[in-house]
């Protein structure tokens, strides 16, 4: 089953930034070093670029940058009806 969470913070302007849809997977997972290895490019890159949104989709982020089987099997996993 699949949870998201969401993550806060300041970019370099100080802006608050949301990024949102951000899965999470057991560290066995397959696909646990690709999240955190493009949450962290992500996030750097949002961090020291300003731009005049303020809520980002981790989901349509990763839909851009990994192949799209591997982007169906990560979100084909059962969701967790409101993250309960």
């Amino acid at each position: 089953m699949l949870l998201y969470k969401s993550l806060e913070f300041k970019n370099l302007a100080g802006q608050k930034i949301k990024v949102i849809e951000i899965p999470v997977v057991e560290i066995n997972n397959p696909y646990y070093f690709t999240i955190q290895v493009r949450l962290q490019t992500f996030i750097s890159f949002i961090y020291n670029n300003p731009d005049e949104k303020s809520s980002y989709s981790f989901r349509e982020y990763l839909k851009r940058k990994i192949s799209w089987s591997d982007f169906r099997d990560l979100y084909s996993l059962k969701e967790i009806q409101n993250n309960a």
